[in-house]
């Protein structure tokens, strides 16, 4: 009778060592395992929306792609993309936004700080996280506190110009220049924080900024002419709408003689002088490891502080050069990250 009573109370033991480890008997690893699998299994759909169409913000797409994928986020594989262009166009930009909520996307990428405002305003009463990048000044846009701290469920990078560095640059090739000219978007809130910059340490490096804001692309040959006239050189920033028509600028400047200075690579390419400028590809890839994190539900966007990428480069385009009547240094040129002899219009 004692051993009946022993076997019976064995048995009780083992029942209740497998509830604990789940119904099916299986322990916390597997569990963990089976709930590994799962997630990787999970298939997500995007929206990315980008502000206008030109090389730094088509780069930041792709190195954001490249980011989801070395997390194992691909598209064709669990990773559908839905992507609009809003053609330098605020009202557009909005209308993507909400074409995305009302798809339910699992999250938005918001390339360009238009964009970035559109999303998170069409987000707001919703789950869906905004992940953004190239905002020069997320602060300046609404999308964080002075801290850093997110405003809501939105994150992501900022490009932030190397204004110190750029005009650095611009004194060691023009001793002898006065006025630097900007050309920007009145609405877009980026170009104006990052004038103010230039402002700010301009008369460091001896220079005056003449700046000429336009409304719209409509405006640019005009006022682009007119501040030719006017200055020594024009600077580009990372203004959308004006380096969507950076040709017409480009026009203006070479009829009065005078260089164009860019704000990143592509800019380099397509016939300004040279830029101190920032990688796209590798700020979108940083962005795309930030929106990994946010889909797999390792973190939130509302608790992620945005990231800036910093470092500069120079790159240097020797036929641009030539083409304004510039000569450069062997030694400057030797000191670029990138060089290009040839003006590449795409």
């Amino acid at each position: 009778m004692k051993k009946k009573t022993v076997s019976i109370l064995m048995a009780i033991a083992m029942t209740m060592a497998m509830t604990a480890c789940g119904s099916n008997g299986s322990t916390g690893a597997e569990e963990a395992s089976a709930e590994a699998k799962a997630s990787a299994e999970k298939s997500y759909t995007i929206g990315i929306s980008q502000f206008a169409e030109h090389g730094s913000l088509d780069n930041c797409r792709e190195g954001f792609l490249a980011g989801l994928a070395e997390e194992g986020i691909v598209e064709g594989e669990n990773l559908t993309v839905l992507f609009d262009n809003a053609q330098a166009d605020m009202g557009t930009a909005s209308t993507i936004a909400d074409n995305y909520v009302s798809q339910k996307v699992d999250l938005i990428c918001a390339i360009a700080t238009p964009s970035a405002m559109s999303a998170y305003n069409s987000c707001l009463k919703t789950e869906i996280p905004v992940i953004y990048t190239a905002v020069s000044d997320p602060v300046a846009a609404g999308l964080a506190d002075e801290d850093g701290v997110s405003v809501g469920n939105v994150t992501g990078t900022s490009d932030a110009l190397p204004v110190t560095n750029q005009l650095e640059m611009i004194r060691e090739l023009l001793p002898e220049s006065e006025k630097i000219g900007i050309l920007y978007t009145t609405s877009e809130t980026n170009s104006e924080s990052t004038i103010a910059e230039y402002k700010k340490y301009a008369d460091d490096y001896g220079f005056e900024i003449v700046d000429s804001g336009i409304n719209t692309i409509a405006d640019i040959p005009m006022a682009a002419a007119d501040l030719a006239a006017r200055v020594d050189c024009i600077t580009n920033l990372t203004d959308n709408t004006v380096v969507s028509a950076l040709q017409t600028v480009l026009d203006a400047a070479d009829k009065e003689g005078i260089p164009v200075f860019g704000s990143e690579v592509e800019q380099v390419k397509n016939g300004c002088v040279a830029s101190m400028g920032l990688e796209y590809f590798e700020l979108g890839k940083q962005t795309g490891a930030m929106a990994a994190k946010v889909l797999k539900g390792e973190a939130k966007a509302s608790d992620l502080s945005y990231d800036v990428i910093t470092e500069a480069s120079l790159y240097v385009n020797t036929a641009a050069a030539d083409k304004a009547g510039l000569v450069l240094e062997e030694s400057f040129v030797n000191r670029a990250y990138e060089k290009f002899d040839e003006i590449i219009v795409e």
